[in-house]
């Protein structure tokens, strides 16, 4: 019989660096996400803005410049999150920019 010399190769873990950077591993991003309601309804959910800015007066300033709906959401380990109706992904993003509240670096967009 032929002997091989296999390497078993270890496992990844692709959240190995989340660990160096606290535990939810964001890396001081903005991270913006769509989730799906029922039939075509969507959510867009904004988190990781720092604590000393102020949500209420973002999420007004969102809701007046969008046309929709919104609330924030107080969250243990996430901290604030601001809820807005639809999808309105790319205009938070756009408006976060413009406003001088993140650079266009720090913007994570997730969704479909």
């Amino acid at each position: 019989m032929v002997e091989l010399d296999i390497q078993i190769p270890t496992t990844f873990d692709p959240f190995a660096e989340a660990e160096e950077f606290g535990s939810t591993g964001t890396k001081d991003y903005v991270h913006i996400r769509i989730q799906q309601r029922n039939g075509r309804k969507s959510l867009t959910t904004v988190e990781g803005l720092k604590q000393e800015l102020s949500s209420d007066k973002i999420l007004k300033s969102l809701k007046k410049e969008f046309c929709c709906n919104g609330n924030v959401v107080h969250d243990k380990e996430l901290g604030k999150i601001i809820q807005l109706q639809g999808d309105q992904r790319k205009k938070v993003a756009h408006f976060l920019v413009n406003a001088g509240i993140v650079k266009k670096e720090q913007i994570k967009i997730h969704g479909f």
